[in-house]
């Protein structure tokens, strides 16, 4: 199993979907790395030689973040934010949706359970 980036990735997959496993490399991130490499993407991860799997951790190191620092640094975008007090910070802050979507109903992804609260009783007389 080849080792880059400080990841295993998959022995049997193509090399184009093998380095998608690397947090921060998507299809187009990977197809760019793979052309200025010179590799072919239709070779399985498997096949490629020590000289490739070193020249394609090379070009990552070089010229992407991935994995810990890109994580990281969102880490420190949201920090940033919630020190300014912007409104997305304070969205950050509460657990709530940040990009403008309703929570009347949905954004239960953000919000978490369900806390049912208790409706008020009929008053009678």
């Amino acid at each position: 199993m080849p080792r880059i980036a400080g990841v295993d990735i998959p022995d049997n997959k193509k090399i184009l979907y093998s380095l998608q496993y690397i947090y921060g490399i998507g299809p187009q991130t990977a197809a760019v790395i793979l052309e200025r490499t010179n590799i072919d993407v239709d070779r399985r991860a498997r096949e490629l030689t020590d000289e490739e799997v070193a020249s394609i951790a090379s070009e990552i190191d070089d010229n992407h973040i991935v994995e810990g620092s890109l994580r990281r640094q969102l880490q420190q975008d949201i920090q940033r934010l919630k020190d300014i007090r912007c409104w997305r910070g304070d969205r950050h802050r509460r657990g709530l949706p940040v990009r403008g979507q309703r929570t009347r109903c949905n954004a239960r992804t953000r919000k978490g359970r369900k806390k049912t609260v208790a409706g008020k009783k009929g008053v009678k007389g």
